[in-house]
């Protein structure tokens, strides 16, 4: 089963894989690049990736997926959309669905996804990762508020990926008990909160020192890579330095 409980039939050789979700891309051509045989549209890692392209995460091309004829399917709980996944599957296509809402849950899933859906040894990166996240955050804490849309202003919420990195690098989010995952917040009550950062990630929305710190007058402004903050993939090995560093 996969991490949503859903049986998959994964054929006990996978030689073609299909990912709907930019990191599971990396993770899966940083491990087995020539199995890897489409991606979407947005899958920017690694750089020259000559690989099918079959549309985006919330709109992928199902006929093109299925001419591909992939032994299995990558997607994820929160990118993809059930129908998208359910259409796949109901034309005999195995699709398997990650879920991970943590720097843990991605170290379990990305170890089941690999050895269950891939038919692979987790690989040695995986390890690494999991040995640069493993001190816990000794020092002073800080809080944060993680804006990723503006027009209109939204920002990270509750049960993230992303709460849960910032959380293990000493930086709390303040809508962490938001009802929502990812509210919507007009911009006056996000300078009301006085956070200690305002985290600012180059994605979904491409904020920059030039676009977005402007907004937030008077408040320390953190722009960072949006594949640190929101990836789950060999990136978690640079993660915690590099973030630190942009952090500080």
């Amino acid at each position: 089963m996969d991490d949503t409980g859903a049986s998959v039939r994964i054929p006990e050789t996978v030689g073609r894989i299909v990912s709907l979700v930019p990191s599971l891309t990396e993770s899966v051509a940083a491990t087995l690049p020539g199995a890897l045989v489409g991606a979407t549209d947005w899958c920017s890692h690694p750089a020259g990736l000559d690989v099918a392209r079959v549309r985006g995460t919330k709109n992928p091309d199902l006929e093109a997926i299925r001419r591909l004829a992939p032994d299995v399917v990558l997607a994820n709980a929160e990118e993809n959309r059930p129908p998208d996944i359910e259409a796949l599957r109901a034309s005999g296509v195995p699709v398997w669905v990650t879920r991970i809402e943590t720097v843990e849950e991605a170290f379990t899933s990305l170890e089941r996804m690999f050895a269950v859906a891939c038919r692979v040894e987790p690989p040695g990166w995986l390890g690494r990762a999991r040995e640069a996240w493993r001190a816990p955050f000794d020092g002073p804490r800080r809080t944060a508020i993680v804006p990723i849309w503006r027009r209109p202003w939204m920002v990270v919420g509750r049960d993230t990926f992303t709460g849960d990195v910032l959380r293990r690098l000493g930086v709390d989010n303040l809508y962490a008990a938001h009802p929502e995952r990812y509210p919507k917040i007009p911009l006056a009550e996000l300078n009301e909160r006085r956070p200690d950062l305002v985290v600012l990630p180059d994605e979904p929305y491409a904020f920059s020192r030039d676009d977005g710190p402007e907004s937030f007058p008077g408040l320390r402004c953190a722009p960072v890579s949006g594949r640190l903050l929101t990836w789950y993939g060999p990136s978690l090995v640079e993660a915690p330095a590099l973030l630190h560093a942009a952090l500080a």
